[in-house]
């Protein structure tokens, strides 16, 4: 690099769910001055969406820009490129769009809980990319912190991940990180260090200087060449009602200037390239959580251009007289389906959305295809629905969750696995889940996964603990429904987390869910008095005076079979006084379903309605009738 311009170094910060990748990433901003002297520091400014921070997740991959003036060589500045990404698998696309930004990644891991499934997902396609890995052991002030074990841990799933890696190459790279410096930090106190304070303890020192010198002295110098032709890497997406789509860029090589003649090279449906000459009509840098237009920029930074209304994730801007492509960026295959439509529910328009039309569906559908590269949609018999394909339930609950929250009113289906066939067998996904609980529920849990074909890969327990660790290997429609299940089996105290094993053959049927469901017979609304009636049949979704409709689910059936109801039964009126009539009547309080929950108990017949106001579930055929003939015509395809 020349003497004037700033050094880059670009790395991701990967980690588990809630191990405080974002929390540490607002104290590197804090501590280089991004937020002003005079600014209000947000806790957890990376988590920007609504969705984010009632989680307490990252679901979108970010990028921030740490500068450290004069931390370079020769005195220039350092500009430290941070990329904080999702923990959960199943926002995988963002994690491997993030890794194609960068050059190392920090390794976070929490003091006491140590390295967990998810962290080895992300782990995982990082030694492939033979990328530097640094140990960062975070919360070393938590009570519980055990941070010699933890790093013992971090180093054998290092190890172990190595022996994965085909390529030779990068499984030896894999085992050198061993001799990297491990990192000890409290993200919450914004201290880091590189020697180990002792279990419970904030690292001895005053801020997070080590850090950044070992991020200075690790990661490698972005491969650069400022005198190549132009070579420019999409890898995200965003938009502005002033600039309209605004694509991420890495810039591996050449200069890209405001105002400058690319060449842009984009891919169609079919997967075939093309190249188109585009101007940037607008250019901007990152400075801690702030876009600011820029003139230029150098290989080895990382920007954002506008001027081109189609880019895409994976295309590449190069010279306009040496137009050479970037490999594409790729993702790993959907696992899991739902279909997605319009309402199609007697109370549609009704539920508070302002967005009821296929059109309206199907654009949004598109525009999410835009930005998130791990998403399919595809049609289905029906003009009014889609099947929507993602990487796990919780991709596609958030999506489905924040169209709710646009004004969209929709119809969604029971998640659904994504099979192959390969060499003429069935293939399904496969996950392999860690379950910790405490040990008086092992045989209950033992036998919820052996009943969702779960097949044992070892069992231990925890020195000096009652908590026993279980790993199993399990058909990722097993998974499907679980986690309400297994929170009720171990008393909200159970802690399950699962990553992607790929496709195997068929494990063959799995049995539903053990309730049946409570189904309204007719339209009305609901009253009291039917439900203290009917209050043996099982558990209800509903209160007295909720609107319902014919094949409606309003209720658990205590039977593992649908049982049509009377919900709006009202007490007839006599001349004759009972002797209970001035009894007060005490029903059991309804449990109003969550998204999640409602996409959960889902039958294989039934579908989600989901609006800003309300979520019910219903049967996809409303008619009784109209259901028994459909049951009975599948009974006969079957034989």
């Amino acid at each position: 690099m020349s003497a004037s311009h700033p050094e880059f170094r670009n790395v991701a910060i990967v980690a588990h769910v809630d191990h405080g990748k974002t929390t540490l990433v607002n104290a590197m901003l804090e501590q280089s001055g991004a937020f002003g002297d005079h600014g209000e520091v947000a806790d957890r400014v990376m988590d920007s969406g609504d969705l984010e921070k009632e989680k307490g997740i990252t679901i979108l991959a970010k990028n921030t820009a740490v500068r450290r003036k004069g931390a370079g060589k020769d005195g220039n500045d350092l500009v430290i490129n941070v990329i904080d990404t999702p923990g959960h698998a199943d926002f995988g696309g963002e994690v491997e769009r993030a890794l194609s930004m960068v050059d190392g990644v920090v390794l976070l891991v929490d003091a006491s809980e140590g390295p967990l499934p998810q962290t080895r997902f992300v782990l995982s396609k990082a030694l492939a990319a033979k990328m530097p890995v640094i140990i960062c052991v975070n919360k070393t002030d938590r009570p519980d912190a055990r941070i010699d074990e933890v790093v013992e841990e971090s180093q054998d799933l290092l190890l172990e991940l190595a022996s994965t890696i085909d390529d030779e190459e990068a499984a030896a790279a894999a085992e050198q990180l061993l001799d990297l410096p491990v990192l000890y930090t409290s993200g919450r106190e914004g201290r880091a260090s590189t020697e180990n304070p002792g279990n419970g303890n904030i690292p001895n020192s005053e801020d997070l200087q080590p850090l950044f010198d070992t991020l200075y002295e690790v990661l490698p110098e972005p491969t650069a060449n400022l005198d190549a032709p132009l070579q420019a890497h999409v890898t995200n997406l965003d938009s502005s009602s002033f600039l309209g789509r605004i694509g991420l860029v890495r810039v591996h090589a050449g200069t890209l200037r405001k105002g400058q003649q690319v060449a842009w090279i984009h891919y169609d449906e079919n997967g075939e390239q093309h190249t188109k000459t585009a101007k940037i009509a607008e250019l901007l840098t990152t400075i801690g959580m702030n876009r600011v237009p820029a003139q230029e920029v150098i290989a080895g930074d990382i920007a954002a251009i506008s001027g081109i209304d189609e880019i895409m994730i994976g295309d590449t801007l190069a010279d306009v007289d040496n137009p050479i492509a970037l490999p594409r960026i790729t993702v790993d295959e959907p696992a899991i389906s739902m279909t997605i439509g319009v309402n199609t529910s007697p109370l549609a328009g009704r539920g508070g959305g302002d967005k009821l039309t296929a059109r309206v569906v199907k654009a949004r559908l598109d525009q999410e295809l835009i930005g998130n590269v791990s998403l399919r949609v595809l049609p289905t018999e029906r003009p009014d629905a889609w099947e929507v394909q993602g990487r796990g339930e919780m991709a596609l609950s958030v999506l489905v969750e924040t169209m709710r929250r646009e004004g969209f009113e929709l119809t969604v289906g029971k998640p659904q696995v994504v099979t192959q066939t390969i060499d003429g067998k069935l293939h399904e996904p496969f996950e392999h889940i860690v379950i910790d609980i405490p040990g008086e529920y092992q045989g209950n849990v033992t036998q919820l996964m052996a009943a969702r074909k779960g097949q044992m890969v070892s069992m231990g327990t925890a020195s000096g603990s009652d908590w026993v660790r279980m790993e199993y290997k399990i058909p990722a429609r097993g998974l499907i429904g679980f986690r309400t299940i297994f929170m009720t089996e171990t008393r909200g105290t159970g802690i399950a987390n699962h990553y992607s094993e790929g496709l195997q053959p068929w494990a063959g049927e799995i049995k539903g869910r053990a309730t049946g469901s409570l189904v309204a017979d007719r339209s009305g609304q609901i009253t009291a008095y039917a439900l203290q009636q009917l209050s043996d049949r099982g558990s209800f979704f509903v209160e007295p005076g909720t609107e319902a409709y014919e094949g409606m689910v309003v209720g658990a059936n205590n039977r593992d079979e649908d049982m049509d109801i009377n919900i709006t039964r009202e007490k007839k009126l006599t001349n004759m006084r009972s002797a209970t009539a001035d009894a007060t009547v005490t029903l059991a309080k309804a449990h109003a379903l969550s998204l999640d929950e409602a996409m959960e108990f889902c039958g294989q017949d039934e579908c989600v309605e989901v609006t800003p106001d309300v979520l019910r579930v219903r049967k996809t055929i409303l008619n009784a009738t109209e259901r028994a003939r459909a049951r009975s015509k599948e009974k006969n395809r079957n034989k």
